[in-house]
């Protein structure tokens, strides 16, 4: 026995001669330096308390899991209302709780299916639903008085909650027995994911509104799920997603207040939801610091109620970690993530399937993924023991680090005059995309390990079945059912109650309330948001990507100062710099992706011109030769690459300039590689693509002589 416990320092003296003084501290993303070794000295003074009671580091409840497990709830929803229905029928029968929906984009930009703007995106990424009719066919025979219903949605949300409700009564379920879950979390969209519709202050007024009704006519319902997850997605840190997520939930907290509700009246159906990564304990502390944040956020608004302080989360795990490389990996990520949520404490959960980096899920895998959260609650044992890491030296450690450096931002707002002014100024989306940029140079340079990617990598790829979504076919059906919803209603009526909604929506009456009535005379989800329109109008932005951050990551790198030197040949024989349109067509919002390229072609030479988001093939077209580009990047995340890009070409061509090249990049499945080629496409980049050999090819495209990674450079011009 020895005459007293080891201290840190012996540890390190002993730890020296095995690493022969290596520095093993590891330097995090967040700015938090993380030691090798965690012992007591390091949760001196620091109280977690216990599951059930304030600040509720440990968890909500007091019983967690040992009372009842997580609630199975996988969000999904594709191509019509009859197949998404099916879909939800089939998962409730195998074990999924509850349900959560995903719109197509055309819904969720306020679009009916037959507006032009949309002829691409119906049915892709999410179910299309243009009236009531829609609605009632999604939800026919699941009882909406038993089964709680989230739904992903907060640009249309005001007709989506219409439609839900009246769908509902139309099945004689009342409001007051409705439960479930709406996004509405708008500051989040201006932020990352961008599907919003209306400015920033009526949008604001759209979410106090609906926090509103539902407190009078919904009380099971949560009016507003505050969302880090697509903050996650589109690359932030955990200790941005925590501040900024929480300072989301604090301005609509605010604004509520401001409207005359009482806090305690609606706070406790305030829910939050975070996205889960692969840094397994950085992701279990972010939700536990996040309780404690959102504690001390409520109790500094005057909330008296427990409920109010509580802070609850959906948690899915994250679909940016997923990778269409040696796929059958994200099986194993997924099981990652999911315990990290669980660990976390989280009161539902969906789990991504293996395919969703290049397509929607089909049955095969979404059994999987779901099958993925069963076998943690039956075979795992994390439900024996609530918060089992609470105490941990590192957990506890971790924890406390990230409030601190969460509560560092959250002052930041607070002094930029709240969270809408922070999001107005753009820095929330700079930092997040200055994250997002680092990020993929660290993956590029190989000093991120992502295994089958940029590590172990397979010579051949197993090519694995994908679902297929026939655009066509769907958005022929539901102009067929509008067409029906339309010559079925009583037309006076439905115009009626669209006028007491634009008029209600430019004096001081509740939007839901008016637009619940519109709903009940079949007015359309487009009819709904266009009478708003007139009034709010429809905001715009332009995308201005980062700069300077892959030139700094590069700045030692062989392989990139030739691909700068080679961009310089090639401005040389052009008399101008090689131009580079990027362009985001369709109605997806997801500009990650694009903003990572814009911001890395621009450090190594390129002139990159980022289009607006939502743009037509048309007005791609437009500004292409407008601007004179030798290149169109065309990005697509939402399936709806075989529609756009080659009518953008077909446009290119009509208009005498073939020689634009097209290039395509996101999430592509390898089976349509070939379609897209014979349409003209020059270059594909799926997801894992190193950006730096991404440019070296557009080079070679433009008739530079660049080699491949690995060979000598000759010198050509």
């Amino acid at each position: 026995m020895t005459d007293k416990t080891p201290t840190y320092d012996d540890w390190k003296t002993l730890a020296d001669k095995e690493v022969k003084g290596r520095d093993l501290t590891w330097h995090t993303p967040e700015g938090i330096d993380v030691k090798p070794l965690y012992t007591s000295d390091d949760t001196e003074g620091l109280d977690p308390g216990v599951p059930g009671i304030a600040p509720f580091t440990r968890g909500p409840y007091a019983s967690m899991y040992t009372g009842r497990p997580w609630t199975i709830r996988q969000y999904a929803g594709f191509s019509t209302a009859e197949e998404s229905n099916a879909f939800y029928r089939r998962n409730l029968a195998a074990g999924q709780k509850g349900l959560s929906v995903a719109f197509d984009l055309a819904t969720h930009r306020g679009y009916d299916s037959d507006h032009p703007r949309v002829v691409g995106d119906v049915g892709k990424a999410g179910v299309a639903i243009d009236t009531v009719r829609d609605m009632e066919i999604l939800f026919d025979q699941i009882p909406l008085n038993e089964m709680s219903v989230s739904m992903t949605m907060n640009g249309a949300v005001i007709p989506v909650m219409a439609f839900y409700i009246v769908a509902a009564e139309r099945a004689g379920v009342a409001q007051k027995d409705l439960s479930g879950t709406i996004q509405n979390d708008i500051l989040k969209e201006f932020m990352v994911r961008n599907t919003y519709i209306y400015p920033p202050e009526p949008s604001m007024r759209i979410v106090r509104d609906i926090i509103a009704y539902t407190s009078e006519h919904m009380p099971r319902f949560n009016s507003i799920s505050i969302s880090g997850y697509h903050m996650h997605e589109a690359g932030a840190t955990a200790v941005q997603e925590l501040a900024f997520t929480i300072a989301d939930g604090k301005e609509y907290a605010k604004r509520a207040m401001e409207a005359g509700l009482d806090i305690d009246a609606f706070a406790p159906r305030l829910s939050f939801f975070w996205g889960i990564g692969m840094n397994f304990f950085m992701e279990i502390a972010k939700m536990r610091a996040a309780r404690h944040l959102w504690h001390d956020v409520m109790e500094g608004l005057g909330a008296q109620n427990d409920k109010s302080k509580m802070l609850r989360t959906h948690c899915q795990t994250s679909g940016v970690s997923l990778q269409e490389q040696d796929p059958y990996n994200n099986v194993i990520r997924t099981t990652i993530e999911a315990m990290a949520a669980v660990l976390g404490g989280t009161q539902s959960l969906h789990t991504n399937a293996l395919d969703e980096a290049i397509a929607l899920p089909t049955d095969f895998s979404a059994r999987i993924a779901r099958n993925t959260q069963l076998v943690l609650q039956h075979e795992a044992g994390l439900t024996n023991v609530a918060d089992p890491l609470g105490g941990s030296y590192y957990i506890e450690s971790l924890t406390d680090a990230l409030r601190q450096e969460a509560q560092k931002v959250l002052d930041e707002v607070e002094a930029a005059g709240g969270m809408t002014a922070y999001v107005a100024s753009g820095e929330p989306k700079a930092q997040i995309e200055r994250a997002a940029a680092s990020k993929q140079a660290s993956v590029d340079r190989g000093e991120t390990v992502i295994v089958g990617v940029n590590k172990y990598r397979r010579e051949k790829e197993d090519e694995i079945d994908t679902l297929d979504v026939d655009n066509h076919a769907v958005r022929r059906s539901q102009i067929a059912r509008l067409e029906k919803v339309r010559e079925g209603r009583d037309e006076g009526a439905c115009l009626k109650a669209l006028d007491a909604l634009r008029k209600g929506a430019g004096g001081g009456a509740n939007v839901l309330a008016l637009a619940v009535e519109a709903a009940r005379h079949d007015a359309t989800l487009g009819e709904i948001s266009s009478a708003m329109e007139d009034v709010f109008g429809r905001y715009d932005t332009l995308p201005t990507p980062v700069r300077g951050v892959f030139a700094e990551a590069y700045g030692d790198d062989d392989r990139y100062a030739r691909v700068v030197e080679g961009v310089k040949a090639v401005e040389r024989r052009l008399g101008h710099k090689p131009k580079l349109m990027v362009a985001k067509m369709g109605q997806d919002g997801h500009d990650r992706g694009a903003n990572v390229i814009a911001s890395a072609f621009a450090d190594m030479g390129f002139e990159v011109l980022s289009g607006p988001l939502f743009q037509t093939p048309e007005e791609t077209r437009d500004m292409a030769l407008e601007q004179n580009v030798d290149a169109i990047g065309a990005s697509s995340l939402a399936a709806g690459h075989k529609t756009l890009i080659p009518e953008l070409i077909g446009l290119l061509k009509d208009a005498g300039r073939p020689d634009i090249k097209v290039i395509a990049g996101g999430v592509i499945p390898q089976k349509d590689y070939d379609f897209l080629r014979d349409a003209g496409v020059q270059g594909i980049y799926g997801p894992g693509s190193n950006v730096v050999e991404c440019a070296a090819d557009v080079l070679r495209l433009l008739g530079h002589n660049m080699p491949p990674a690995g060979e000598d450079l000759e010198a050509a011009e």
